[in-house]
This record gives C-alpha cells, structure tokens and sequence, in this order.
C-alpha cells in the first residue's frame, strides 16, 4: 500500500544509485485474470560511489507497487525470506558480489490496474505507460530516469485476443506455440531508462510505409489503431515522414532503428508518449478524417507526431538525470516541434500561436499560488510538474539560446550535445555548458531563468536627440514576487529590436539588433538616426516577458501597417483593439454614445486594401505622435 504521508524530494538531495542494470531480459505471459512476468537484470555495482572492502557490499533497493513476488534469484541460487526483505513499496536484496544476474517473477493484474500507470488493460487491449514512475507496477526495478540499460521484451499471449503484440526495438523472434497461443521477442539495442519501455497487445489492424534515411537505410513505418479507424491514418504518417526528414536536415539526427511504429488508439490514457520506436497516442491526438478534420486538426496532429518523434534524440537518445531535469527533454523538444511546425506552415503565425498560449496559461501560472522555476528544487509528486512552465517556458529558454548564439553556433552546439551524451541521462546545465562550449559564450547569468519563478517585467522609454541624431532607450527589468519568496536576480534578456522610419523602413543595418538586458537598469543608444523612430521592441517575442512601453494609438496603427516583424505587426493590431475596446465599455458605463475611433477603423482598412508599406494617411505626418 501506498505511503499516506508524502515526501518531499529535493534537488539538492540527488545521488546516484548503488547499482546500474546494464541488461534488462523482460517475459509477459499475459493472462486474462493475472499476467506472469519475469525479469532478468545484469547488475554491476556502481564503483564511483563504493570501493568495496572485505565484502561489505550495499543492498540492492528496488522499487515495486502492487506487485505479487513469487520468485527471487541470484544466478542459479534461490533466495529465502532471510536473504531479502519487503517493505511498502521497497524489495531490499542482500549482495554479495560486484556484478550479478538477478532474475524474479512475479503476478500482476493489469485489468484490476486502475492507475492506468505500468501495464494495464482497456476496451480489451493490453497498453503501458511508464513515465515518470509506472514502471515499477510492472516488476521490480530501479524505476528512475539515470538507470539506463539494454532491454529485450518477450510476449506470449492468446492470439486470437491479441493478434497483434509490440514493444520496443526490432522485431527479432516470432514463433506459433501451442493452444492458439504465439510469442514476439522484441530487441532494443539503445539503451533507455525504464519509463520508455513500451508494451501494446490486442486486435488492431495498421498501415504500413516507409522512409528512407539520409545514409540511404529503409526504415518501416507502421501505424496501429482500431479497424473502424483505419482510414483516418494518412495524414500522421505523411507527418512521420516530414518530422523525419526535417529532424535530418535542421539537427542531422537519423533514425536509428530498422522499424517506427505508432499506436494510436481510443482509451490510452495520456495524449502521446514517446516510447523508444513505439509511439503511443490516444488516437484524438493523431488520427483525421480529410472529410471532417479542420485545417487546424491537421496542423495540431503534424505537430503532435513531430514532437514525439523528435524525442528520439531529445529525451530518448539523450534523457533527463533525474525528474528535476524534466524541462531538458520536454523544453527542447517542445521547441523543436515549434520551429518544424513554423517551416512547414506559416512562421508568423505559428509565433504567434504559441505566445498566446504563454500569455493567457503560462503567465497566470507564473502569477499564481503554482509558479515555480523551470527547474524546480524540490517537488511532493512528479506529476504535478507536468506543467506550462517546464514545456512552455522551458522552450522560450531553449529558443532564447537559439537567439543569443545564432542559428550556426545553436547547431553546433546542438550537435555537441547529442555526440557527448549519447546514451547518458544528463542534466540542463549538461545542455547549457555544452552551448558555451560550442559557442564560446557566457550564458552564466541566463542560467538564472532556470532557477527563478515568475515572469519578468520590462519597462522601456525613449527619448531622440536631433542634434546628435542620437536616438536612446532605457530599459529597466523587474519580477513580481512569487509564492517561493525568493529574491529576484536580473536575467540576462534578449530583447530583439527594430527602429522605423517615418516612411515605414528599417533604419538599423541588420534590420533588428538584439540588445543584451543584463542589468536592473541599462540605457541603448543608437546612433546616426536621423529622424525621430517608432520602436519595434521585443520583436519575435525574444523574450518571455510582459513588455511596457507607452505607444500612442498612431504608433500602434503605424506598426500595423509597417512593421516588418509579422509577430510584432500582430501585437501592435492586439494591443490597439483592446484599447479601443475598453473606451467603448468605459463609454457605455458612464452612459456616453458608442463610437468606435477612426484609428482602429482606418488602421483595419489600411491593413485590408493598401499594399503592406503604405503609409495611412490621417496620422503619416507624425507617427511618433502620443
């Protein structure tokens, strides 16, 4: 039974484990009334942590819930009650030695498996899901994400129930056993840790492609679901195909199996898991009939596909140390998917999607009683950081990177990342050295977004000198306090900017010029401006941060109409409705006459008909004007 008194696990506390599992041989004998499974662990001392002397070796602790233990060995030798202990949700083992084979077997009843955690079964199909501690419903293991090993999975079950039986890795053994049963033994030459094994068996029919890699290998693409929606699979495999080659051509990452699959199915209880070479989803999330679906169901699955798709180097190749590190594959990889979905539609608009999102969600999040670094020091209950600030904001800190170093540096150091830990489970400040490696530059302060709730707040004035045609910004960050109450340290904040003309045309060489805010409080001058500017700040949204600058209603009608930043164009039309919006309603609660103003409906008219560099005529002359 479940501990009743939670704890708290904090950063600070992280060690690694006495023992690492290097070989992981897994047999499921599923049943209809309980499900056989035997396990099979190559075990080695972890001799970082212990230099045995004279034979004092530590326990083996091994995690395990709802588990029925029938057997426990050490290589041949059977071990008794004396030589092993059960305690909640702990099987501690004597050890005698530096390395072993330890093999136990033990019942469970995945249709009683409620949780829907580890293996359980649903509408008559056997499914897993192991992040971030199911795995432990399943046998005894190390059920945490540093412990990565070489797993081989065998299933046997009834095939007239459960024709179709998949887990990681290459199929490497099909056999047909007495009694209408039948057997498939997987092989998965990656090492992973344990939440990314994957286990489906039951009647479903699939769909079947290919790709051919950049090496010129052909891999087998397979996407399983219900017979009754068989017909709605072509969309997620053409997006398959693209995540692939997109991930070869932006991140030069292959895949690296003989075979992908995706099952996607009514009742799995998560929207998508990125399970090594076996992707499961509920199918919501990745089917689309072309007779129903909206243009935004289509890019929503695309997506959906990529993302998990992408994880195979993002958090699968490469995974997390330990839950802490969560933002390290789901940050990253949220930004992958974000940049794949901009390439294949419309960049603007997919920017501008995804600061909707983080103004209207993440933002209340960092504003209220949850807010919590995107690296949070301590946690009850893993699940609860599933949250937008370790996916969404995570990915803000992973795209701000990607604008300080520049897009070559961002793929070097990309590549460093993937070549130096490879195989390994890391942590974000692996991820964040590896980028000052490849790039050479101090991200020492930036690190500080990692650790620090909240979302900062950037107040921006100006002032122009004809004389010296000099023009100057001050900008000064701040930050709400948070529930934590821990002080707020200036961040180092990219602010992307751009300086119009009056004739609507860029004045700044490069067009935009990214401004390093480090300080409280810091002033920008540019020089050589000859006219008075209308600013285009925080351009792309390049930070995640509540901007305020105070724009007059012709400076927002004039960044309608010319600002050469899609997002910043956006925002400027946003920010000008909902003042117009709001005099409106001041208007009908003192009682006045309902009048739209003519900015908004010039600006409308102008964004409409007039080819975009038009000036609007009523406010042209004096687009400074507030």
């Amino acid at each position: 039974m479940k501990d009743a008194q939670p704890t708290t696990v904090l950063l600070k506390d992280y060690r690694q484990p006495d023992y690492w599992i290097d070989q992981t041989d897994l047999s499921f004998e599923l049943g209809e009334e309980r499900t056989r499974v035997e396990a099979i662990l190559r075990i080695r001392l972890n001799k970082q942590l212990h230099k045995i002397d004279g034979g004092n070796y530590p326990a083996l602790i091994l995690n395990g819930t709802e588990l029925h233990l029938e057997s426990i060995h050490i290589g041949d030798l059977a071990l008794g009650t004396q030589d092993y202990s059960l305690d909640g949700e702990q099987l501690t083992i004597k050890v005698s030695d530096t390395e072993f084979e330890l093999r136990t077997v033990c019942f469970i009843e995945p249709q009683k498996n409620t949780s829907l955690e580890g293996l359980y079964k649903s509408n008559g199909m056997f499914c897993t899901q192991c992040e971030a501690e199911g795995f432990r419903k399943i046998t005894y293991y190390l059920d945490r994400p540093d412990v990565m090993s070489i797993f081989s999975c065998k299933i046997t079950a009834d095939k007239s129930l459960y024709p179709v039986l998949l887990s990681n890795g290459n199929e490497f053994e099909r056999e047909t056993l007495k009694n209408g049963f039948h057997s498939v033994l997987w092989r998965d030459p990656h090492k992973k840790p344990a939440y990314l094994f994957a286990l489906v068996a039951g009647d479903l029919e699939h769909v079947r492609d290919s790709f051919t890699t950049c090496s010129g290998r052909e891999v087998t693409l397979q996407l399983f679901t219900e017979q009754r929606n068989i017909h709605k699979c072509a969309h997620a495999i053409d997006s398959l195909k693209r995540s692939m080659r997109w991930d070869e051509e932006v991140y030069g990452r292959e895949y690296d199996l003989d075979i992908f699959m995706i099952v996607a199915v009514d009742h799995f209880n998560m929207g998508a898991m990125e399970n090594k070479g076996l992707n499961i989803f509920n199918s919501s999330c990745v089917l689309a009939s072309p007779e129903t679906a909206t243009d935004n169901s289509f890019q929503r699955i695309e997506a959906i596909v990529a993302h998990e798709y992408f994880h195979n180097w993002s958090g699968n190749r490469v995974t997390c140390r330990d839950w802490f590190q969560l933002s390290l594959k789901e940050g990253f990889t949220v930004f992958r998917d974000s940049e794949f979905s901009a390439d294949m539609n419309s960049r603007t608009v997919k920017r501008i999607e995804d600061v909707a999102l983080l103004r209207t969600a993440q933002f209340a999040e960092d504003a209220g009683p949850m807010a919590h670094p995107v690296l949070p020091d301590s946690y009850m209950e893993i699940s609860n950081f599933y949250t937008l600030t370790v996916y969404e904001k995570g990915a803000e800190l992973v795209r701000m990177i990607h604008k300080l170093l520049g897009k070559q540096n961002f793929r070097a150091g990309s590549d460093l990342y993937f070549e130096r830990y490879d195989g390994l489970a890391v942590t974000v400040e692996n991820f964040v050295s590896t980028m000052e490696d490849a790039s050479e530059m101090d991200l020492t302060q930036f690190r500080r977004w990692y650790h620090q709730a909240g979302t900062p707040v950037i107040k921006v004035t100006d002032e122009y000198d004809s004389s010296e045609q000099c023009y100057r910004l001050h900008v000064s960050q701040s930050c709400p306090a948070t529930p934590d109450k821990k002080p707020k340290q200036p961040l180092h904040i990219p602010l992307a900017v751009g300086l119009l003309s009056s004739e609507g045309s860029d004045l700044l060489p490069d067009k935009t010029q990214m401004l390093n805010l480090t300080d409280a409080n810091q002033s920008f001058t540019f020089e050589g401006i000859k006219e008075p500017p209308v600013p285009s700040l925080l351009r792309d949204f390049s930070a995640p941060v509540r901007l305020e600058f105070d724009y007059s209603d012709q400076q927002l009608a004039f960044l309608m109409a010319n600002d050469t930043d899609g997002f910043n164009r956006w925002d400027a039309a946003q920010q000008l409705s909902v003042r117009v919006l709001q005099r409106m309603v001041d208007a009908v609660v003192a009682g006045e006459p309902l009048v739209v103003d003519w900015v908004l409906i010039d600006a409308y008219e102008q964004l409409l008909t007039a080819p975009r560099g038009h000036i609007p005529p009523r406010y042209c002359q004096n687009p400074v004007a507030r």
